[in-house]
């Protein structure tokens, strides 16, 4: 690892995870909406931002998500969805990492190894969700999940060195989830962006298209 580009570099675990690459050494170029204005949810916005970048990049992380618009929460019931609150979840935590995997090929190199990490999370697999609730978020990132596997088949075409995994960071101690960790064992962002990197330097081209936890552990889809 070399050189790093991390999207949403100024929220907690992003910012954490820059920190963290860069005590490795690692030269790191951080973007986010509040610094760069890198709005992921507007197409115009993400080709502006990542199309002044020229890479190579050796590792992209993309660290984007909500859990409910401002003045919302989580759903505990199907009977609670909004649906313009919804598609405000979708935009954000699927959508907008959607359009920022189409310009990633571009920034990675074809000579070398390379990893893109995508923030996903536990809830967002359908095979582990026995109680239900927060329908936007999960549904968002099950969807999130469906396209970072498809980009990793797409880009096994053209950089096969590459890997696309899905990270789940556990549940880390930063305002995101700050109301709603409950009982919930939590982690400090410094913690949860060095087991995250310590797992993405451990990946090979054969793991590309997981989702995969801080351990290095298989979530079920």
């Amino acid at each position: 690892m070399e050189n790093a580009l991390i999207i949403g570099a100024s929220g907690g675990i992003g910012a954490a995870v820059a920190q963290e690459l860069s005590a490795r050494g690692v030269a790191v170029t951080g973007l986010s909406r509040s610094v760069d204005g890198l709005d992921v949810t507007d197409p115009r916005s993400v080709a502006r931002v990542l199309g002044a970048l020229a890479g190579p990049f050796d590792v992209v992380f993309i660290a984007v998500g909500v859990l409910a618009p401002k003045g919302s929460a989580p759903e505990k019931s199907l009977a609670a969805v909004d649906a313009g609150a919804m598609a405000q979840v979708m935009a954000l935590n699927a959508i907008g990492p959607a359009l920022v995997l189409a310009q990633v090929p571009r920034l990675l190199p074809k000579d070398r190894a390379s990893v893109v990490g995508v923030l996903s999370a536990r809830v967002g697999s359908i095979g582990d969700n026995q109680i239900g609730g927060w329908h936007s978020y999960r549904a968002s990132k099950a969807a999130l999940n469906q396209i970072v596997h498809g980009a990793a088949i797409e880009l096994a075409r053209s950089h096969k060195k590459a890997v696309c995994v899905a990270l789940h960071p556990g549940t880390v101690a930063t305002p995101f989830t700050a109301d709603y960790a409950g009982r919930h064992s939590t982690v400090a962002p410094a913690v949860a962006a060095r087991n995250l990197v310590d797992v993405m330097a451990g990946l090979t081209p054969q793991d590309t298209g997981r989702f995969l936890d801080y351990a290095g552990k298989a979530v079920p889809w």
